[in-house]
């Protein structure tokens, strides 16, 4: 018998690994099924990720012909590309999804970003895609901007599964959870199956680290030693105080009477999921934000890069608990210099929706630019 590996043992434990990245080629020479055999147990997509796929290889380049010859628009072949992508995938995770009864194999498809601010136009958006698609686990992403907050409710009552981006705040998950609990409940009184309706909150993180890193550096400049000590103290570690603090959260909500309530009736919890998490600053250990995100009844997306380092020399040990008290105090630390958690969270997602719309406008030029070729 094969010993388990790290990411089975995750598995085990109760945390998910996820892939980010999907790719034709992933899936036309079986490598995703050999990743599954080795613990992966579902699958992120973002137009940045369709983009590379597409403009860095000729996985798709007969494809884009055949479409350009039947007069198809540059979205319409883009749209097609994505969702057999997406369709093909969500089958090769589909006995997983079977064997853990919903809770994981699921393969995720970003809404057209553009709408991001456009609470209406990114329903219909949803369900047309949802329609389209036309398979059971499938969860269709949605950032968390005020508008859509809307949205999630809006598809989940409509029986869309559903994955909320970009979110960074406390306040952002809040609002989150409780746009899912909702939906759900929605859902229920138009006497839709709850118990099929499921939903991940993806928390971004390494972003925060990154941001406020850069901005501690700035400070230790002309600083005395001591003051630069406690300074260089501090980096690394916003990004993981925050999110203990908000799975300390997700914890109270998803135990609470609200959501009980809802619970007997057969609605799953709206699992939290981490993402971006590949590290960005080569100072800090190549795994940093899944050796210090694991937990319970959680997810984690990670790119392939990151699975393998952590198949090589991860450990599996609880690291999120509801003892928060030390994480608080490095955002209370970060705050009396200067540091506003909330101010840093509201630019990442301005940012970030900015970043999106612009990664699904170079997807569209690399499909264009391949299909005048032919």
């Amino acid at each position: 018998m094969m010993e388990k590996t790290t990411v089975q043992e995750l598995a085990e434990f109760g945390q998910s690994i996820w892939l980010d990245y999907i790719s034709r080629s992933l899936l036309d020479t079986g490598k995703l099924k050999n990743m599954i055999d080795i613990g992966v147990m579902g699958m992120t997509s973002n137009p940045s990720i369709f983009d590379k796929a597409i403009s860095s290889s000729n996985d798709y380049d007969a494809r884009i012909n055949e479409l350009k010859k039947m007069q198809k628009s540059t979205f319409e072949i883009y749209d097609e590309l994505t969702i057999k992508d997406i369709q093909d995938a969500a089958d090769v995770f589909k006995p997983i999804y079977e064997k853990t009864k919903g809770s994981d194999g699921y393969v995720s498809l970003e809404i057209n970003p553009k709408l991001a601010y456009n609470a209406k136009e990114t329903i219909e958006e949803g369900k047309r895609l949802f329609n389209e698609v036309n398979r059971s686990n499938v969860l269709f992403k949605v950032p968390s901007t005020e508008q859509g907050f809307i949205v999630i409710e809006e598809l989940l009552a409509q029986g869309i599964n559903v994955n909320i981006t970009l979110i960074f705040s406390l306040q952002q998950y809040i609002n989150t959870a409780h746009a899912y609990i909702k939906g759900v409940r929605r859902f229920d009184q138009n006497n839709g199956d709850i118990s099929r309706l499921a939903s991940v909150a993806s928390v971004f993180v390494s972003r925060v680290d990154t941001l406020i890193d850069k901005f501690l550096d700035e400070k230790i400049t002309g600083q005395n030693d001591e003051a630069r000590n406690r300074l260089e103290l501090l980096k690394g570690k916003a990004a993981v105080a925050n999110c203990a603090i908000i799975f300390s959260r997700y914890k109270k909500i998803f135990l609470s009477q609200e959501f009980k309530e809802i619970q007997k009736k057969g609605a799953r919890v709206q699992r939290l999921l981490w993402g971006s998490t590949s590290t960005k600053n080569p100072v800090y250990t190549d795994i940093k934000y899944v050796a210090e995100l694991i937990g319970k009844n959680t997810i984690n997306t990670i790119p392939e890069k990151t699975l393998n380092a952590f198949l090589d020399h991860g450990l599996v040990k609880q690291a999120l608990t509801e003892e928060i008290a030390e994480h608080q105090k490095t955002m209370t630390e970060l705050a009396q210099h200067g540091v506003d958690i909330n101010a840093v969270c509201k630019k990442l997602l301005g940012d970030g929706v900015i970043a999106f719309e612009k990664s699904f406008d170079s997807l569209l030029a690399s499909i264009t630019k391949k299909a005048t070729r032919f």
